[in-house]
């Protein structure tokens, strides 16, 4: 088990833990400014989480990050098989490694799970994208994350009012670290050539001619009546514009379950594709009309991007997107979101703004704070 903070063999080594499609792109510009950095000596970790290749292997191979030096391999299962395999093997590694710091980022379970390994044993967490709550505590990415915080010793924040709920919680203010988002960095790193890959051309749709959908949600997949709902409704949405469609693993397989993949073979302007690569995606947000998501980082790479974003969900725990973003919050209803698209092919949607220190330098300040915490510590 780790020995004593005093006693720490590594005490430049840290560890950064991803386990889903989002943590890749937020761990991505966190490893290359680590690079810069001799005082440090930041691996990977990847818990196996998303084990599918075409949600990971793609993802790893478009943002450049380093081959995982560990690979946890704990596949799918429920949130508590999950955490549970995630919790044993993570002990091992720290075991092994001895590191000055653990860092995870987002709020999946191998967030969580490895923030509350690294805890138990006493080393200490840096939790990236820090303070974000959405007050559905319906919502197991919810948990994670209030859970997470309470946990970490260095929470870096993505936006204002995400401290403003750590202080509410009691996370002193010497802990919290408005850093910006890191997201952003490797949106901006990779928007130009995004562009330039030109991915909507792929589909027969024209820049500003066709709209974008992720959907994965289990609130908005895992029902069937929920499922049939929005897939007739993206449908109608497809007679004014064809939507360009990636279906996530977990929504491929519900609507084999559920009797609805025929539903969504009979429009033809309802481009279903299987999962893209990250630099694909966002080239095909960066030149969209409009985007409809039930994602969080999508609502703040649209913002970004300065692309229309209508949220097919209830809540979010990324308010920024909607008060100086492009986003707005439409849940579920079929007449809504009609209304709320056709507005947007008319009249353009919201144009936003970008949020403060979303500016590509992100992860330079998350370093800094990490290189400043381990040298105080040791």
């Amino acid at each position: 088990m780790p020995t004593p903070k005093s006693e720490i063999r590594n005490p430049k080594s840290i560890l950064c833990v991803v386990g889903a499609r989002p943590n890749f792109v937020k761990i991505a510009p966190v490893m290359a400014a680590c690079a810069g950095h001799p005082g440090l000596r930041a691996k990977i970790v990847h818990t196996g989480q998303h084990y599918d290749a075409r949600m990971s292997d793609a993802f790893f191979r478009d943002l450049g990050i380093p081959d995982p030096d560990v690979h946890l391999g704990v596949g799918s299962g429920t949130h508590a098989e999950q955490t549970g395999r995630v919790m044993i093997e993570f002990e091992k590694v720290l075991a092994a490694e001895q590191p000055a710091l653990v860092v995870v980022v987002g709020d999946v379970n191998s967030t969580l799970a490895c923030a509350l390994t690294a805890a138990k044993l006493h080393v200490p967490v840096a939790h990236v994208e820090a303070g974000l709550r959405s007050g559905d505590r319906t919502m197991p990415e919810e948990t994670n994350r209030l859970l997470t915080d309470q946990l970490a010793d260095l929470l870096f924040t993505t936006e204002r009012a995400a401290e403003s709920n750590l202080r509410g919680e009691g996370i002193p203010a010497e802990r919290i670290h408005f850093v910006g988002n890191v997201m952003i960095d490797s949106l901006l790193h990779f928007r130009e050539a995004a562009e330039r890959l030109a991915t909507w051309r792929r589909f027969g749709c024209e820049a500003k001619q066709y709209g974008f959908v992720t959907l994965h949600r289990p609130s908005n997949v895992d029902d069937p009546a929920t499922l049939e709902r929005l897939i007739r409704a993206l449908s109608g949405t497809a007679t004014s514009i064809p939507l360009v469609f990636p279906l996530h693993p977990r929504t491929a397989a519900k609507l084999d379950e559920f009797g609805l993949r025929q539903l969504v073979s009979e429009s033809e302007a309802l481009k279903v594709t299987d999962p893209l690569g990250y630099v694909e995606c966002l080239s095909l947000m960066s030149q969209a009309r409009l985007v409809l998501t039930d994602s969080g980082g999508v609502q703040e790479e649209t913002t970004a991007l300065g692309v229309a974003c209508l949220t097919l969900r209830d809540n979010t725990e990324r308010p920024i997107t909607c008060t100086e973003g492009t986003n707005t919050l439409i849940g579920t209803d079929p007449d809504r979101l009609k209304t709320e698209a056709e507005r947007i092919l008319v009249g353009g949607g919201k144009a936003g703004r970008l949020p403060e220190l979303w500016d590509g330098h992100a992860a330079e300040r998350i370093v800094g704070a990490i290189e400043g915490f381990v040298a105080c510590r040791h």
